[in-house]
């Protein structure tokens, strides 16, 4: 993206609640936008929002494929290697010059001005896609919940003697049709409301499964598990190594916010620089993080040991109270609706954009109908967001009916993701804007730690990918009951 057309569009970024701009020659920032006002709380807010995700409910889980000892050790590598890469990632909004260097409004941006040449092609290509991916993670995860809440009922209803057993299509269809109703928010700036419900939401169900994990650990007087995790027995050796390497796909998949740090940044006041900011929000939000993640997973896991569920509120290792189960995944179920458009707000802008920079004279593309609603503002409807944003998600919805493996996807998305969007590119763009010597220790050190990484997200795809050629074996498309 040009930077006329990111000037253009920063509106399609802005993640902030925004403040109206006061009058005066002090209300535009040194680019000629309007001063951002975005503090160290509110981009808080922002990366707990994107990160205390879906993927806190697989934790416990991943905990069980790995132990008592490399489970927690796992989830606290994950912290320290995204709150590091992500401070590296934060030096970069600005190029050269930290306190008046030239913005880079998005992470390609960042990727353009330090690396430039065909990595901003791959970044683009990785990013896009991962979001992309994340959209049919959600979709799942999301009629997952929904299934769950009427199994709980008729659980409860038949006492436990019915099965319950449903197919997921038509739940996977039903959030389809709400995304494609909001995925008509024209942008960020208009989907401010949509994030506050959805962390809202995002808490209260994750303080749920934690409260139930407790309370079940409390019942039962004893905590159960051991310190190498899932034996031998329970599971087959193959499918314990392949479990192992999966849940560290899941941890990385829980802790992935990358892909939208630029963005959030881009909308921090200065001074101080934003940089700093933001490295303060990262240790803040990356903390509470982690200690909610380490409660949620080693709860999970001390309450249930080798029978942890793949997801700790519709695995059904809790029955009751039922209608607390019903309002945890009821809240799952708000904060993926909001999540998806989070996460897709940054793909639809950059296609839209793409679209009027080679088709300018098509009305089809460019042109805004106003449609009146009475007692709201005009709305602009445009033709391709439209059609194009319909598609979008009619795609990931037919994809999740093909393929809803939600434990499996999850691994496989953490996996693809981790290594080059919160590892690699943040080593490498931060090495060309501080000019580290090629061979010197830092320099080394950087390497050192992008290759570990990368064979960690090597293991966990092989893992991810194995779990889906077991499941695809006994999978029959569009017939998937639960």
């Amino acid at each position: 993206m040009g930077d006329d057309v990111a000037g253009r569009n920063h509106q399609a970024f802005d993640l902030s609640i925004g403040v109206p701009p006061q009058g005066g020659s002090k209300c535009f920032d040194d680019d000629g936008r309007l001063k951002r006002s975005g503090t160290v709380w509110t981009a808080s807010a922002h990366i707990i929002t994107a990160v205390i995700g879906s993927g806190v409910l697989s934790l416990a889980w991943a905990t069980a494929q790995l132990g008592w000892v490399a489970g927690p050790v796992v989830m606290l590598m994950f912290s320290f290697v995204t709150y590091y890469t992500s401070s590296l990632l934060a030096a970069c909004y600005r190029s050269g010059d930290p306190v008046n260097g030239k913005r880079n409004y998005t992470y390609m941006d960042a990727v353009r001005s330090n690396l430039g040449g065909f990595k901003v092609k791959i970044c683009g290509w990785v990013q896009y896609l991962n979001l992309f991916g994340v959209a049919i993670g959600y979709t799942i995860a999301s009629s997952i919940s929904m299934m769950a809440i009427k199994r709980s009922n008729c659980f409860h209803a038949s006492g436990g003697k019915n099965p319950c057993h449903m197919n997921s299509n038509p739940y996977m269809i039903a959030f389809g049709v709400v995304e494609v109703i909001f995925s008509q928010i024209p942008d960020f700036d208009q989907l401010w409301w949509l994030s506050i419900l959805a962390a809202v939401m995002s808490f209260t169900y994750s303080t749920i499964g934690l409260g139930l994990g407790i309370a079940k650990v409390a019942e039962t007087g004893k905590i159960k598990g051991s310190l190498t995790g899932i034996s031998v027995g329970t599971v087959t050796e193959t499918q314990k190594i392949w479990g192992s390497l999966q849940s560290l796909g899941d941890i990385a998949f829980a802790y992935s916010y990358s892909l939208i740090l630029i963005e959030i940044q881009d909308t921090l006041r200065a001074p101080p620089t934003e940089s700093k900011t933001m490295r303060k929000a990262t240790l803040i939000s990356v903390g509470v993080t982690t200690l909610f993640y380490m409660l949620c997973g080693c709860m999970g896991y001390a309450a249930f040991g080798d029978l942890s569920p793949g997801n700790l509120l519709t695995g059904f290792g809790f029955y009751n109270p039922f209608w607390l189960l019903d309002i945890a995944n009821a809240a799952i179920v708000i904060h993926l609706v909001g999540a998806y458009q989070v996460y897709c707000q940054p793909l639809f802008a950059f296609v839209e954009k793409t679209a009027a920079e080679k088709f300018p004279d098509s009305e089809f593309i460019t042109k805004d109908i106003k449609v009146r609603i009475p007692g709201f503002r005009p709305y602009n409807l445009n033709l391709f967001r439209l059609v194009w944003r319909t598609i979008f998600v009619i795609i990931t919805t037919l994809i999740s009916m093909l393929l809803p493996f939600f434990n499996d996807i999850v691994g496989l998305l953490g996996a693809l993701g981790f290594w080059p969007l919160t590892v690699y590119f943040p080593v490498e763009m931060y090495i060309s804007q501080m000019k580290i010597p090629k061979w010197s220790t830092r320099w080394l050190c950087l390497q050192i730690l992008s290759v570990a990484c990368l064979i960690i997200s090597i293991a966990a795809a092989v893992g991810s990918i194995a779990g889906i050629v077991l499941d695809l074996k006994s999978f029959k498309p569009f017939a998937m009951t639960y």
